[in-house]
């Protein structure tokens, strides 16, 4: 496959996208820690959010060009697979969620955000921002732009290293206060990146992410 030459600019690049990332965090943020919403930030995060989902999109997509693909399998081409990593998300998540209600694991820092804070428009709010923006940025950064640039060689070597790394950095970006989450999200990251070798096409972890992210607000 052939890959852009310049390491730096690579750097650079996944830099400037990481920095994009930061902004809709820290806004996200900022909207969760005002009871009640606020009307100017609910804007805010709207344009913020507008402005670098855009700009992923016509990056990742103008960036393909650089890469020939022998094997691309629609991410509905095997059903059978998408149901049975749907179920397995589900599964793990309904459990999670289980474990909290007894305290035997810690909540997400959102959802004691949410707890102190309970209302309809948080709510909705958090299934917007936590449920789908995030998981689709997330996914970007922590598979494809990740794999555009340091693991596009087709060997079994590069493709487990590759997956080991997605999951850590879905786990940074997705930064908790408990180690034990923070290694479960480690490991819905390295199934993602694995749903992303699989079917060569992010929207198979966009969804899973999403289904992940969506599932984890509504059991709040």
């Amino acid at each position: 496959m052939n890959t852009p030459q310049s390491r730096e600019g690579n750097v650079i690049r996944y830099a400037v996208y990481l920095i994009g990332y930061v902004m809709v965090f820290a806004v996200v943020k900022l909207v969760t820690r005002k009871s009640p919403l606020r009307i100017w930030d609910l804007i805010l995060f709207g344009l913020i959010t507008a402005m670098i989902l855009l700009f992923y999109i016509y990056r990742f997509n103008r960036e393909q060009r650089f890469f020939s693909r022998d094997f691309q399998l629609p991410w509905l081409g095997n059903m059978s697979t998408v149901v049975l990593l749907t179920l397995v998300i589900t599964a793990t998540r309904i459990s999670l969620s289980y474990l909290q209600a007894y305290h035997a694991i810690s909540y997400y820092d959102f959802e004691l955000i949410y707890l102190k804070n309970e209302s309809n428009n948080m709510f909705w709010f958090l299934i917007v921002a936590q449920g789908i923006i995030l998981p689709i940025l997330q996914e970007f950064l922590a598979t494809g732009f990740l794999f555009n640039y340091a693991f596009r060689t087709n060997t079994k070597k590069a493709a487990i290293l590759g997956i080991i790394v997605s999951g850590v950095i879905f786990s940074v970006l997705n930064f908790q206060s408990s180690p034990l989450l923070l290694a479960v999200e480690a490991v819905y990251g390295m199934l993602y990146a694995w749903s992303y070798l699989y079917t060569q096409t992010i929207w198979m972890p966009m969804y899973l992410a999403i289904v992940s992210g969506v599932l984890t607000v509504i059991m709040i």
